[in-house]
């Protein structure tokens, strides 16, 4: 299976969830998030799935407006320059995204689920025009990654946050599907070998008795 495929299937997962009634009946109260609601969170869960679309302008000439000028960065460069990674919980990156997440939810659930639905289906017939090779500009970072990598960002971005939603409105947590879940895995387990070094991952996974007291990714 295709990244783009696996993607899909995450996505849709997501677009799912987002129109559960539960988050609707949550959608002021604080999530498991901290200074985050309910609603804040569908509105960063969304975006993951709306930053795809904008990024699918690569796939059609006429609506590239300007392809990156620099080649893609490696999937892992781009984590090693995240600048929300280690950021403190008020400072001005999460504050960002906090604030971005509310405005993205701030005209209500119904709004949000169709947005992100609307979204989803339009990229099943966009994301089948596509190479996973081309490359995306992100005008966050001034960067571009290959469509594959991104994809793989969008695919960790939502596997976390449709735990974290579903653990805020009490609702059983969805497992991905395998091929998504794979490349999410991979990742995280690259991440995690990076940050704390390749014995500290080997022993977490096999030898609990040297395990670190901490082997988190990001």
């Amino acid at each position: 299976m295709s990244v783009i495929d696996a993607y899909l299937g995450a996505a849709g997962q997501a677009a799912a969830l987002l129109e559960a009634p539960e988050v609707a009946t949550a959608w002021g109260q604080p999530s498991a998030l901290a200074k985050m609601t309910v609603g804040g969170l569908a509105g960063h869960l969304a975006y993951q799935i709306l930053s795809v679309s904008s990024a699918l302008q690569v796939c059609d000439s006429a609506l590239q407006e300007s392809p990156p000028q620099e080649p893609p960065i490696p999937l892992l460069e781009h984590y090693a320059r995240a600048a929300w990674i280690d950021a403190p919980l008020d400072g001005e990156v999460n504050s960002g995204i906090r604030a971005k997440g509310e405005g993205i939810a701030s005209q209500g659930a119904s709004w949000l689920a169709e947005l992100a639905s609307t979204s989803f289906v339009e990229q099943r017939t966009k994301l089948a025009q596509c190479s996973g090779d081309q490359a995306v500009f992100m005008p966050q970072t001034g960067l571009a990654l290959r469509l594959d990598d991104f994809l793989i960002t969008r695919m960790l971005e939502l596997a976390v946050h449709m735990d974290d939603l579903a653990v805020s409105v009490g609702l059983a947590v969805q497992e991905l599907p395998e091929e998504a879940f794979d490349l999410v895995l991979v990742l995280l387990a690259r991440l995690a070998a990076r940050r704390h070094g390749q014995a500290a991952l080997l022993r977490t996974l096999t030898r609990v008795e040297r395990a670190p007291a901490a082997i988190n990714a990001i």
